[in-house]
């Protein structure tokens, strides 16, 4: 197989904004699999350039974007855009997938794939679980430390005072950034509580879904993924024993650990599987 290539394109996102995103693919590529990255990610962070490079030398054509609403600017690795951050919803990151999806189907960003899979992480894990139960187009899908149940963010003890001042301040580990998330998010998880409920959109879950989560994760429990299950028995589930929310991987990137490596071969061998060439 010839060296896959990367190409970048430009969308407008749910919020107005650009939308970016890449595909890495070999010429000969015919299925795509679409990436969603979790809250405070970014389609760069990481394990995801190894990850896109990995399945496009598996044939596919893997797709990433950031959210519009992730916050990270035109450089990609940095958060330059905190108001976007600062107002982004759960629901503009499912039109944002949409915009996508449309957008690969259409042809408008390099080809029009025999199939399509869903690859999401922790928040993007509970998208793409909405995003599989209402699109019977979506031909497999695989979550990683999913959330079962969005809203977690935040406790009912902080609520009074975010209404109050309008904002709560999200630190960056990595970088030590404060960015402002304004009460945008919250008016959406509390308007839309019945489109966004993950656990619900579960069971209507059609593609063959592979659930991966670590036995040690410290951001997203065990039990989310348990509840995922219950609610699709037709699903299979994978534990990274041991494992934390990002399989033991940083950013920077500096190299795999075995529970990533496991991870991802379990990864590819399910979207070759079950995706169309």
């Amino acid at each position: 197989m010839a060296t896959p290539t990367t190409t970048s394109f430009h969308l407008t996102g749910a919020d107005g904004g650009p939308l970016r995103g890449d595909v890495r693919r070999s010429r000969d590529a015919r299925a795509a699999v679409v990436i969603c990255h979790g809250f405070k990610g970014f389609k760069d962070w990481g394990w995801f350039p190894v990850v896109t490079d990995r399945l496009a030398r598996a044939g596919f054509a893997a797709v990433s974007f950031n959210f519009s609403g992730s916050g990270v600017g035109e450089d990609g690795l940095t958060f330059s855009e905190p108001e976007r951050f600062g107002h982004g919803t759960y629901t503009n990151h499912l039109r944002d997938l949409d915009i996508v999806l449309h957008a690969l189907r259409d042809g408008h960003i390099g080809l029009r794939p025999s199939s399509v899979g869903l690859v999401g992480h922790s928040m993007g894990g509970g998208i793409a679980v909405l995003r599989a139960a209402e699109d019977a187009a979506v031909d497999a899908l695989v979550t990683w430390a999913a959330t079962a149940r969005f809203g977690r963010l935040w406790g009912p003890e902080q609520v009074p005072e975010w209404r109050r001042t309008g904002k709560i301040d999200v630190t960056n580990q990595r970088t030590g950034q404060t960015l402002p998330l304004y009460t945008d998010m919250l008016d959406d998880w509390e308007n839309h509580r019945a489109a966004l409920d993950v656990t619900a959109a579960a069971a209507r879950v059609r593609a063959p879904w592979l659930i991966v989560h670590g036995t040690a994760d410290e951001s997203v429990p065990e039990s989310d993924a348990q509840d995922l299950l219950a609610r699709a028995p037709h699903a299979q589930m994978l534990l990274a024993e041991g494992a934390g929310h990002t399989f033991g991987i940083a950013h920077p990137w500096a190299g795999s650990t075995a529970a990533f490596d496991r991870v991802l071969n379990a990864t590819v061998e399910w979207l070759t599987r079950h995706l169309r060439a």
